[in-house]
């Protein structure tokens, strides 16, 4: 081992001492900003990395949408399934209707599914919590988890359900009586605002309150695991019929700008917490500035027995290299063992504030998402060890311009 190396190791870690005061400051100091970033770039990430399943989990890679509605979706179909990298299709309407239960009324979306093939494209099974998908039919219908709730709502129980056509007829004197239903199911996805607001029926029953006939409002996509979902919407478009009057769009084209303000606040959560790595790099700096002015007689010493002064300063350097590689091991370990126990403790600080509701309120989700991708823990650990290395220049240039004879004089 070279003894610049050596010498770094003994003066942080000096053998048969405690440990050294300075050395414990300057690698907590590091640790703490390490921690900081781990927890805020997981937790952004995981901010994108759920509604990124969201999207798709609810709605496929790509969406096939009409610029009205698609009066016959067959055709289509059939195009969309000859493009590379297309797996399946289901068809689908939407729209908004009122429901109510027991003289309770809501304003849900409506979604309309294809019972035949929605579950090659999403897997809706994996969030029905209570009933099954099966019993879905023309009189039934599936509630998401908190509509149900605020509609005091169960399995079995019957809810009316009143489509905009309504009024459409009532314009002409016509009598449209609301659907009875029966709640078959309740399913849950995890984010707030779906799990409030959503009502599943059959694609049929949809066509029905709609007048739609056999039209349909698009067509959701999935495609190949390693299919670029930008690149199947664009052979997609050119697939479709110019008379088809519709139009493929990926799910990134889709949500766009809120992916980019999500990858905005990640980039600018991480730039200003960088500021804390660099506020314990000045302390690093500082501490070695002391060991500096301390062991002078010491740098004079080595000068005197032939070390030189990019050897001496070496010594310095390293020794900013493992304050950056031991606080950094030390905040990945802090700022993991956190993400493990975030939900505990976000659980434990809303009970204590009674904040629980306004966070699912707001922040739409109901736990806290964490998700950390290899090449941010990778940019993180390259910051806080470089920046910790240039911590150790100032004093190290310092000890390099001390000459051995007058380092050995100092008092």
């Amino acid at each position: 081992m070279p003894w610049p190396i050596y010498l770094a190791l003994k003066q942080l870690f000096p053998s048969g001492r405690r440990f050294p005061f300075f050395t414990l400051i300057s690698i907590l100091g590091v640790a703490l900003g390490v921690a900081l970033l781990v927890i805020s770039i997981s937790v952004m990430g995981g901010f994108g990395h759920e509604i990124r399943r969201m999207i798709v989990d609810t709605q496929g890679e790509v969406q096939v949408k009409g610029r009205g509605y698609l009066a016959d979706a067959a055709p289509l179909h059939a195009a969309i399934a000859r493009v590379p990298g297309v797996v399946a299709t289901t068809a689908y309407a939407e729209g908004v209707a009122l429901i109510e239960h027991d003289h309770k009324p809501a304003y849900p979306a409506l979604q309309g599914i294809d019972l035949e093939h929605v579950d090659a494209v999403i897997p809706l099974r994996r969030f029905v919590r209570l009933g099954s998908l099966d019993r879905l039919d023309d009189d039934s219908v599936i509630l998401s988890s908190q509509l149900a709730h605020s509609l005091g709502a169960r399995l079995g129980s019957r809810v009316e359900l009143y489509s905009p056509l309504l009024l459409e007829k009532l314009k002409n004197d016509e009598v449209m009586l609301p659907r009875e239903l029966e709640v078959v199911g309740i399913f849950e996805v995890g984010h707030q605002q779906l799990d409030s607001s959503v009502v599943l029926v059959t694609l049929r029953t949809m066509q029905d309150l709609y007048g739609l006939g056999r039209g349909v409002h698009g067509i959701n996509v999935k495609i190949a695991e390693d299919a670029d979902p930008d690149r199947v919407a664009r052979l997609i478009n050119s697939a479709l019929p110019p008379e088809a009057n519709a139009e493929a769009r990926s799910w990134i084209d889709a949500n766009q700008d809120f992916l980019f303000v999500l990858q905005l606040e990640k980039n600018m959560i991480f730039f200003l917490l960088t500021f804390i790595i660099i506020v314990a790099a000045f302390s690093v700096a500082s501490s070695l500035l002391i060991a500096v002015v301390r062991k002078t007689r010491e740098i004079g010493l080595l000068g005197a027995l032939g070390g030189r002064p990019s050897q001496v300063a070496a010594c310095f350097c390293f020794q900013g290299f493992f304050i950056g590689i031991a606080g950094t091991v030390a905040g990945l370990a802090l700022g993991f063992t956190f993400l493990h126990f975030r939900n505990d403790l976000i659980r434990v600080f809303t009970q204590l504030t009674g904040s629980e509701e306004v966070l699912a309120r707001f922040y739409q989700f109901s736990r806290l998402p964490a998700y950390t991708a290899p090449s941010d823990i990778a940019t993180i650990v390259i910051c806080s060890i470089v920046i910790s290395t240039l911590a150790g220049l100032l004093p190290a240039w310092r000890a390099a311009r001390l000459k051995p004879v007058e380092a050995l004089r100092s008092e």
